[in-house]
């Protein structure tokens, strides 16, 4: 019986540390790059537009990463990315997004 038991505690502490390894966080290196391919494809954007928006979203998402960030930084820090995005774009393209607010609040926030 205690065989049992300390076979069904091992496997289930296996099995917690197999789950536990499987939620892998993003970096914000690949929460920028997948903010930018979204935004590149959603626009059709060069690669040096896709290159500088990829180390603008790098940027954001490092910074959010900072657990003592007050509400209004982080309001600030979102204003500041909506601001830069406008001026990157051409007003076809802003345009364009403009009609997609899903997609610009998530590049924004």
């Amino acid at each position: 019986m205690k065989k049992l038991i300390a076979a069904l505690t091992l496997m289930l502490a296996f099995s917690i540390n197999a789950n536990a390894q499987d939620k892998k966080e993003l970096t914000a290196s690949e929460k920028g790059k997948k903010d930018a391919t979204e935004l590149t494809q959603f626009l059709g954007l060069s690669a040096t537009q896709s290159d500088d928006f990829y180390r603008l979203f790098e940027l954001k998402h490092k910074t959010l990463e900072d657990k003592t960030l007050t509400a209004e930084r982080k309001a600030e820090l979102n204003r500041v990315i909506e601001a830069k995005i406008r001026a990157s774009l051409d007003g076809v393209q802003m345009e364009k997004l403009d009609k997609n607010p899903d997609l610009l609040k998530k590049l924004i926030n």
